[in-house]
């Protein structure tokens, strides 16, 4: 089993790529309209590796939080089903 600390240090870091996502790919995206404005290659080279870069880590976060909930329903399912088999058991 996974330490709770291990845990809190895991939430951490899955926050700080989520929250980095957004302020990275709009930066990137900035950063590539200077780029092709000014004619700098570049920064619109680096603006598109930003903008991916942080959309990247906000489709990983977006995907984590899916396979998060789906982890929570079917633990709650299989704890019913669980339940219902002991209580079978103990009608006999």
């Amino acid at each position: 089993m996974e330490s709770t600390e291990g845990k809190h240090l895991f939430r951490d870091l899955e926050r700080r790529c989520a929250v980095a996502g957004k302020p990275q790919r709009v930066k990137g995206q900035v950063e590539e309209v200077v780029g092709i404005v000014t004619g700098d290659k570049k920064l619109e080279a680096k603006g598109k590796s930003d903008r991916r870069a942080g959309g990247a880590k906000e489709k990983v976060s977006k995907v984590k939080n899916k396979v998060d909930t789906v982890t929570k329903k079917m633990e709650r399912k299989a704890a019913k089903t669980i339940d219902k088999t002991k209580d079978l058991g103990h009608k006999k």
